[in-house]
């Protein structure tokens, strides 16, 4: 044989692994992109298909061992999810990990195509495979994006809110074991600040002041709220600021008035700006003078404070879709007596929330459901914040989060400032799912007794209400049964049920608080 033929006889033959892909195409068009799709919904079969039996056998075990171990670590290792969502360099690396494994699951679609595709295609069938990969391309896609865009927004919120320990720095927060934050905790106390500091606005008002006692075990939860315009606001006996204050935050040489710039919601703004430096190095020192404040009104040792913008609380009620409450009476939006700090003139309400049961509310409107007061009571106000809180808790379900936590963290970063160390977080979102399943109730602190005006509440009293309601519950005893005969009822006209009124000190559930009452006018 000459050496023409023999190089002519070796081009002719195919190649052997050449030959065994072929013999494994699909024979048409259609049967194609149906075994591509198997391949997306399948990694690794399609390649197996196409005659890559290792690569496909490879892919289709790695993607069979990331779903076990994502399922086992999903199901058993909460905590390791926990601290997975609330570091911020894991959450980089996860962030690397899900655009990896958009990548190459695109690779193994485009792969598997070219493997299982006819060898003679016309080129509307070619054109018609080209459009159904790129469909499939894009829809691993635009998820993929939307993961990393997720993990990333979750990293940016907690990188801009929650700062480790070692790089922020509170006078007031708790030495705790990040193992186990409550181990000696068995009630967590949560200061809510809500910092009226518009752009508008002469200094920082803290409109809102509530107390969250959570029970770490039960995730029980009562809220306390402490009027705006409390004087005489104390302090503990070891603070430096109790040696400047030792009657309460008050001016005594104006006399037993009224002291609007002695308020408690002027503390945060004005005792500082009075004492730079004197709790020592802090972030906000605002926050930590009205949480020993607060705490020593209330008699309890306040752990972290969480304050919210209220400009930022309008975005974020928008973000989750609107939040749903019983409007009980008429609701101001806007309104100003022209007179107290903060003022802005006098002004008429531009307009009212008008009463009803289940009504949503928007964030421009909700934020005015909560603070409006122009015509009401503090606490009717005080009432609805609370509710407020308790309809946004009830608004927040895994489906909103999954589909708008991009919009709802974006929110948040504008809305929050905390102490809360990122080191016990994973603990705080735990003691979180707790609370949302668990009774949140309102404290009366005994408003006609104990601070009919503010110019001198009865710390010592609403102390003893604190106390009575946050203790804990003891089962009763069995009584024994009495051998006294009961008297049958005797008939009598039917009279219109009295609705009960909450006990000073009790402990009144929220679904009740909040329920819809059009008896209630808001002004007492």
């Amino acid at each position: 044989m000459s050496r023409s033929t023999r190089a002519a006889g070796r081009r002719s033959a195919p190649r052997a692994g050449r030959s065994k892909h072929r013999s494994q195409r699909a024979r048409t068009t259609s049967k194609a992109i149906g075994l591509t799709l198997l391949s997306a919904l399948v990694p690794g079969l399609g390649l197996i298909k196409g005659g890559r039996t290792k690569l496909g056998a490879f892919v289709l075990t790695l993607a069979v061992g990331l779903l076990l171990v994502a399922a086992y670590v999903g199901l058993t290792q909460r905590n390791s999810v926990l601290e997975l969502l609330v570091s911020p360099r894991q959450l980089l690396i996860a962030t690397a990990a899900v655009v990896v494994l958009g990548v190459l699951w695109i690779w193994v679609v485009v792969a598997s195509h070219k493997l299982l595709r006819p060898v003679s295609m016309t080129y509307t069938g070619r054109l018609a495979g080209s459009m159904f990969v790129g469909l499939l391309c894009f829809a691993i896609a635009v998820p993929t994006t939307v993961a990393a865009q997720t993990v990333m927004a979750q990293r940016d919120l907690v990188g801009s809110v929650f700062q480790s320990e070692g790089d922020s720095k509170s006078a007031t927060r708790p030495k705790v074991d990040k193992a186990d934050p409550w181990a000696k905790t068995p009630r967590l106390n949560l200061l809510l600040l809500g910092a009226d500091d518009g752009a508008d606005r002469t200094g920082v008002r803290t409109d809102t002041v509530m107390v969250a006692s959570i029970d770490t075990k039960t995730g029980d939860t009562a809220l306390i709220s402490l009027s705006r315009n409390w004087m005489r606001m104390p302090f503990p006996e070891d603070s430096p600021l109790h040696a400047e204050y030792p009657d309460g935050y008050w001016d005594p040489n104006l006399g037993n008035v009224e002291q609007p710039e002695y308020y408690l919601d002027s503390m945060y703004d004005n005792v500082p700006k009075k004492h730079q430096g004197i709790l020592g190095a802090t972030d906000n020192m605002g926050a930590d003078v009205v949480k020993l404040a607060a705490g020593a009104a209330l008699g309890l040792d306040i752990d972290y404070y969480m304050q919210i913008n209220l400009a930022g609380f309008r975005k974020i009620i928008d973000a989750i879709g609107g939040i749903t409450v019983n409007v009980n009476y008429k609701v101001p939006i806007g309104g100003d007596y022209g007179s107290g700090p903060g003022t802005r003139g006098e002004k008429k309400p531009s307009g009212y929330i008008q009463p009803g049961p289940n009504q949503k509310l928007d964030g421009y409107h909700a934020l005015w459901f909560a603070r409006g007061r122009y015509g009401l009571s503090d606490p009717s106000r005080q009432e609805r914040q609370r509710c407020t809180i308790h309809a946004l808790v009830n608004s927040v379900n895994p489906a909103t989060l999954v589909t708008k936590y991009q919009q709802i963290a974006s929110a948040s970063k504008d809305l929050l400032r905390t102490d809360i160390p990122q080191e016990i977080l994973p603990a705080f979102i735990e003691l979180g799912l707790k609370v949302k399943s668990a009774k949140v109730s309102n404290v009366d602190l005994d408003k006609r007794k104990n601070f009919p005006t503010g110019k001198n509440p009865d710390y010592s009293a609403m102390q003893e209400l604190v106390e009575k309601a946050i203790a804990p519950k003891t089962k009763p005893i069995a009584s024994t049964p009495s051998t006294t005969v009961t008297k049958k009822p005797t008939t009598s006209p039917t009279k219109k049920p009295v609705k009960p009124t909450t006990t000073p000190g009790a402990a009144q559930d929220l679904n009740d608080a909040c329920a819809y009452d059009p008896t209630q006018t808001g002004t007492n």
